[in-house]
């Protein structure tokens, strides 16, 4: 009877333990769901990066090959600053005239060949407008077409490090063969936003330009998100085969992100690829870090040769365990799970010395294009050497005894010596 009574009572306050605490188990794993959910795009490929140090804080598909459309144009704007000066004076080609709408050309006045509009203007026409004929002015003018414009862009592609993109025209028309990488054009857009008169521009709403011919244009920057939510700069893009496109800058509380949206939709009111932009935007500056490996944690055991008496001695080995001082962390995302390494470098390989230095070595962990250094506690002492070396010191130490006792015996002997022939001089 009364074991029956306890299992009542076990039961009672079991089921009162499980309507307490489960829901506040619940309200956890949502609160940790919720800070690790992936933002849903409609981009098929997207990236975003950290400014300064080029991690990757969110990937989708962004190794996958993809049409960039007009973002192609902020590699010409990088390749145009680094070859022209503001105030260069450019020329209006029959290869420009040659270009399809979106271009100065075709929608807002005809310009004449050999009209001619300064550098920065030029520039603003390309960034702001997109306009497909400014692509080809600057073409023709830093190289003589687009054929060796397009070595250029592609010398300078493979300078980056990027092997993934191939250029061929400098506007981002469609062409098979015209092709990279969220990845990569989020490397692009950095390394662009990295020269001052792209990053101006870019970072304009609008803007009046002038020809030679008297023709007056008030172009608005095509960024429609220019100035909002951080954003401080980018360029948009569309093909039919590429469908909208977006690369961009933002900035929050002096951290800056560069990210890229590729082959998203152009909806009625082109609003999808920049909510896309403001999604992985808003997931990577509240990203939280992964652990990769914990602090106190042994990373390697290495072995350390030394010599047995520091200065002097046979050479011996003693295996000196690594041990992290703060916890390795990462963002995870695909392209940093298959990416990321790490190795211990060691600035003294004497035992003795690394004994007596706790910041004897690092752990380098390496991303795709970022690199963190990390201290290492040896976890040895000097006592560690000493006591895998004791029966070594105690025979030393007995010999040396040994040594001393046979020396004063010896001294003793020839004192005792010349004592007994002193004695036989006065006799």
């Amino acid at each position: 009877m009364k074991s029956k009574e306890n299992k009542i009572i076990t039961a009672l306050l079991l089921a009162l333990f499980i309507t307490v605490f489960a829901p506040f188990s619940h309200i956890v794993q949502a609160t940790e769901n919720k800070e690790n959910k992936l933002p849903s795009i409609v981009g098929k490929y997207a990236v975003t990066m950290d400014y300064e140090t080029g991690e990757i804080i969110y990937a989708k598909n962004a190794d996958d090959r993809a049409y960039p459309a007009s973002t192609t144009k902020l590699l010409t704007a990088l390749i145009f600053a680094e070859n022209a000066n503001k105030t260069d004076v450019i020329p209006y080609t029959q290869n420009a005239k040659q270009q399809p709408e979106y271009s100065l050309n075709k929608n807002f006045k005809p310009i004449n060949i050999n009209d001619t509009m300064s550098a920065d203007n030029v520039m603003k026409a390309l960034l702001l407008y997109s306009a497909n004929d400014a692509a080809y002015m600057i073409a023709d003018s830093v190289s003589g077409n687009s054929k060796n414009f397009a070595t250029i862009m592609n010398d300078k592609i493979a300078s980056l490090g990027l092997k993934n993109t191939h250029f061929v025209t400098p506007n981002g028309l469609h062409k098979d063969n015209h092709y990279t990488t969220a990845y990569d054009m989020a490397v692009i857009t950095r390394s662009a936003f990295e020269n001052s008169w792209v990053r101006d521009v870019m970072g304009l709403k609008k803007a009046t330009i002038d020809i030679s011919n008297g023709t007056k244009i008030m172009l608005e920057n095509r960024n429609k998100y220019i100035g909002k939510d951080g954003n401080i700069g980018g360029k948009t893009g569309y093909t039919s085969k590429a469908n909208r496109c977006l690369t961009a800058v933002y900035e929050r509380d002096g951290r800056k992100i560069v990210g890229t949206v590729l082959n998203s939709e152009y909806d009625a009111k082109d609003e999808t690829v920049f909510k896309d932009m403001n999604k992985i935007m808003d997931y990577s500056f509240n990203a939280k870090k992964s652990t990769l490996l914990k602090a106190n944690e042994i990373v390697e055991t290495i072995p350390v040769e030394y010599k047995a008496f520091k200065f002097f001695g046979p050479k011996k080995t003693i295996d000196v365990p690594m041990v992290l001082t703060k916890d390795v962390t990462y963002y995870k995302n695909p392209i940093n799970d298959s990416n990321i390494s790490y190795e211990v470098s060691i600035n003294d390989k004497d035992a003795w010395h690394i004994a007596s230095n706790s910041d004897a070595a690092k752990l380098i962990v390496t991303e795709r294009n970022s690199s963190t250094q990390y201290n290492l506690t040896p976890d040895i002492g000097l006592f560690s050497i000493i006591k895998a070396n004791i029966l070594l010191y105690i025979g030393s130490f007995i010999i040396f005894i040994a040594i001393i006792i046979l020396i004063l015996f010896v001294i003793r002997g020839i004192n005792i010596r010349k004592r007994r022939r002193n004695r036989r001089r006065i006799f």
